[in-house]
């Protein structure tokens, strides 16, 4: 049974949703994600992040991670956000990662895959929409972008997967889909794809196991999974995009 949320008592929580991109596990192990670095800082990793955390400067809110390995938009809609809403627990920042796995079930399929895309901004679109009526008054929704392991190269043959020489083009549907319904719904946007880009291919072998290689300009192991590195991205994304909510307009 998953425990209950915000089991440690805060008014509330800062909730992370979506796949493997906000996870911990490839990142070296609990606390290690992009998430959770956003919620407390590893001062030991990242020195210069220190203090720049939500330990600091919201310290009254909690935190649950419920994004899961291998996260879809199914998985989105049919798991993660029922437990939010049955745990009537109100959500202050929610950010959320979710669209690169329901693509690879269509992978080297162009067609298959464009269509994809257009059942993931469907559901993307549902799940806002269901977020805007669980979440605290003006609080902030970040949605973030899918980087491309390839660093733009379309190159996948060279990390041992098949050759798919659209991979580019439907990364970019993909993304430009999920800015979209972001903008419909007043959510912010994280740029991880924007962010990574040169730290995949260009950096090294992104399909590497290690979660902390000693290259700290490769962000990625087992080919689509953020590394330590890549987790401290993701944190970097989803806080300047916090931060640009936090400016006054």
């Amino acid at each position: 049974m998953p425990s209950p949320l915000n089991s440690a008592g805060a008014s509330e929580i800062y909730v992370a949703l979506g796949d493997s991109i906000s996870i911990d596990l490839y990142a070296g192990g609990p606390g290690r994600g992009g998430p959770s670095l956003v919620a407390r800082n590893r001062d030991a990793d990242f020195p210069e992040w220190r203090g720049r955390d939500l330990a600091t400067t919201r310290p009254e809110l909690g935190f649950e991670l419920l994004a899961t390995d291998g996260g879809t938009t199914a998985s989105l809609l049919d798991v993660q956000l029922p437990r939010l809403q049955s745990s009537g627990v109100v959500p202050s920042i929610v950010t959320l990662t979710v669209g690169g796995n329901d693509v690879l079930g269509s992978y080297g399929d162009t067609r298959g895959a464009l269509q994809t895309v257009a059942i993931v901004r469907t559901r993307v679109q549902q799940a806002l929409g269901i977020l805007q009526t669980l979440v605290a008054p003006g609080a902030p929704i970040v949605v973030g972008t899918v980087y491309d392991p390839s660093d733009g190269t379309a190159e996948a043959w060279r990390v041992g997967l098949p050759a798919w020489p659209d991979l580019v083009e439907v990364l970019a549907e993909l993304n430009t889909a999920l800015r979209a319904v972001a903008a419909e719904h007043g959510a912010l946007v994280a740029d991880i794809h924007g962010r990574f880009l040169g730290h995949g291919l260009n950096a090294g072998n992104p399909g590497q196991n290690d979660a902390r290689p000693t290259n700290r300009q490769l962000w990625y192991c087992r080919i689509i999974e953020p590394n330590a590195w890549g987790a401290d991205a993701v944190r970097g994304a989803f806080w300047d995009a916090l931060e640009e909510h936090r400016q006054p307009r």
